[in-house]
């Protein structure tokens, strides 16, 4: 095996994935996927702490997308129109980044494993918090912001999930928007 072979993140990713759907999570080994890769389990863990964050590797960037889209939006905005920016940043970024059929490969491997479901669910927690904070920061009351910050992750896995469905070709921002309405029906009625 080549010690500094380019690529090694994105090869131990697909490596992962495909292991991962053929012999399921559990089953699947550091040493399994490293192999796969034609890498170390050293370098294996140079990129990833363990084998369940291969499956949420790029945590860090959709967060800084929803924290960009509120930070970076114009003064003056509602927390809606907030949040709703927020939402089309992040469902961008995560459709140009993986696509659909990564992530349907993705949820089909987490929804099949009760500590991968916990730990998505912690994931989004997270990012709801990072929201939260970000309409803090804007100057949204602290109360409002929580409540904004936990729909808009609520709309937002509502969206994804519709995206990762068989057969559904929308985009992934289309659906966010569908999403976004549907909290501003909600409000209003």
């Amino acid at each position: 095996m080549a010690r500094w072979q380019p690529g090694a993140p994105d090869r131990l990713q697909q490596a992962a994935m495909e292991l991962f759907a053929e012999r399921g999570f559990e089953a699947t080994t550091v040493a399994d996927i490293a192999a796969r890769a034609g890498v170390t389990e050293r370098t294996f863990f140079r990129h990833f702490a363990d084998k369940r964050e291969v499956l949420f590797f790029g945590q860090d960037l959709l967060q800084s997308a929803f924290v960009g889209a509120i930070t970076d939006a114009p003064e003056g905005m509602s927390a809606i129109a907030l949040v709703s920016a927020a939402l089309e940043a992040g469902a961008k970024g995560l459709q140009e980044a993986r696509g659909q059929s990564h992530a349907r490969a993705r949820d089909a491997i987490i929804s099949a494993n009760h500590a991968l479901q916990e730990r998505e669910l912690l994931k989004l927690a997270g990012l709801a918090r990072a929201v939260t904070a970000a309409l803090v920061a804007r100057g949204v009351a602290p109360a409002r912001a929580r409540l904004a910050g936990d729909l808009a992750m609520a709309a937002f896995a509502a969206a994804f999930q519709q995206w990762v469905e068989s057969g559904q070709t929308r985009d992934l921002t289309d659906l966010v928007h569908e999403a976004t309405s549907t909290l501003r029906d909600i409000a209003t009625s």
